[in-house]
C-alpha cells in the first residue's frame, strides 16, 4: 500500500483482545462462533429469500441483499480471527496482516454507512414520491448508488489505512483490542499524530454524520407525509415500513460515533472492546434479524422459500 513505513521497527503486533479474561476463553469462544454462525445463517437466508422471491424483487430489497451481503463480509474480516486467537496463546498479527485487516474492514464498515442511507433515500422517494417511484428508483439509479456507496467507502477505507501506515511504530506493539481497529493501532504511534488524528477524524465525520443528517432529513419529509394520509391504518403501514430502518439507523450510527467521533486515540480503552462487539457482531446479526421479524413481506416470502402455506387476505 502507498504510505506504508518500510523502515518501521515494529514488524508485528499483539492483538490484546479478551486476554484479561483468560478463565473465559472457551465460553468466548463458543459464543463468538454461535453468533458469527447465526450472523452467516441469517444473512445467507435474507439473501436466498430476496433471490428466489419475485415480490421482493424492487429496489429497497436490492439494497437489503447488498447490505446483508456486505455484513457477512465485514464479520469476515474479523471473527475468524479472534476465533483462532480465543484458542491460542499466539495472538499475533503482522504489520502487513493488521493494515490489510484494518482496510477492508473499513472498507466494508463505510459502504455500509453509506448503503443504510441509500435505504433512507429509497424510503423516501417510496412514501413522499409513490406514484414516481419506479420511474425514479429504476435500476439504474439503484446500481449507481450501489456502486458509489462501495466504491467511496473503500477509497476512504485507502486514505485511512495509508494515514495510519504511514505513521512510525517504534516501541510498543499490544493493540489494546481484538481486531486492528484506527485507534488502538494510532495509540502505538512513535511520533506525533496529531494532524493524521485531525483529518481521520474529519473522514469520520463524512462517513458517520453527513449519511445520518441525509436520513434524518428524509425522515423528517416522511413523516410529515404520513401524518397527511387520512387512516389511521394507512399511517400504520407507512410507519411500519419505516421501522426496521430505523432501528437498523440509530444502532449502527450510534455505535458508531460512540468510538469514531472522537479526535484523540487517548480516548481508546477497554470499555470501547464492549462497544466494538455491538457494532462488528451484534449490528451485523440485528439487520436480517429486524427485517425478516418485523417485515411481513419477508415473512410471507420466507415461508413461500419454506413450502409453509401462506394464509391468504
Amino acid at each position: 500500500m502507498q504510505g506504508f513505513n518500510r523502515t518501521a521497527v515494529v514488524t508485528q503486533f499483539i492483538l490484546v483482545g479478551f486476554s484479561n479474561l483468560e478463565e473465559l476463553q472457551v465460553l468466548l469462544f463458543v459464543t463468538f462462533l454461535l453468533l458469527y454462525l447465526t450472523i452467516l445463517m441469517a444473512n445467507a437466508t435474507i439473501m436466498t429469500v430476496i433471490c428466489f422471491s419475485r415480490t421482493l424483487h424492487t429496489p429497497m430489497y436490492g439494497f437489503l441483499f447488498i447490505l446483508s451481503f456486505s455484513e457477512s463480509c465485514y464479520t469476515f474480516v474479523i471473527i475468524p480471527q479472534l476465533l483462532v486467537h480465543l484458542l491460542s496463546t499466539i495472538k499475533t498479527i503482522s504489520f502487513i496482516a493488521c493494515a490489510t485487516q484494518l482496510f477492508f474492514f473499513l472498507g466494508f464498515a463505510c459502504t455500509n454507512c453509506f448503503l443504510i442511507a441509500v435505504m433512507g433515500y429509497d424510503r423516501y422517494v417510496a412514501i413522499c414520491h409513490p406514484l414516481r417511484y419506479t420511474l425514479i428508483m429504476n435500476k439504474r439509479l439503484g446500481l449507481g448508488l450501489v456502486s458509489l456507496s462501495t466504491v467511496t467507502g473503500f477509497f476512504i477505507a485507502l486514505v485511512a489505512t495509508n494515514l495510519i501506515c504511514g505513521m512510525h511504530f517504534c516501541g510498543p506493539n499490544r493493540v489494546n483490542h481484538y481486531f486492528c481497529d484506527m485507534a488502538p493501532v494510532i495509540k502505538l504511534a512513535c511520533t506525533d499524530t496529531h494532524v493524521k488524528e485531525l483529518a481521520l477524524f474529519s473522514l469520520s465525520i463524512l462517513v458517520i454524520m453527513v449519511p445520518f443528517l441525509l436520513i434524518l432529513i428524509s425522515y423528517d419529509f416522511i413523516v410529515n407525509t404520513i401524518l397527511k394520509i387520512p387512516s389511521a391504518e394507512g399511517k400504520r403501514k407507512a410507519f411500519a415500513t419505516c421501522a426496521s430502518h430505523l432501528t437498523v439507523v440509530f444502532v449502527h450510527y450510534g455505535c458508531a460515533s460512540i468510538i469514531y467521533l472522537r479526535p484523540k486515540s487517548k480516548s481508546a480503552s477497554d470499555k470501547d472492546q464492549l462497544v466494538a462487539v455491538t457494532y462488528t457482531v451484534v449490528t451485523p446479526l440485528l439487520n436480517p434479524l429486524v427485517y425478516s421479524l418485523r417485515n411481513k413481506e419477508v415473512k410471507t416470502a420466507l415461508k413461500r422459500v419454506l413450502g409453509i402455506p401462506v394464509a391468504t387476505t
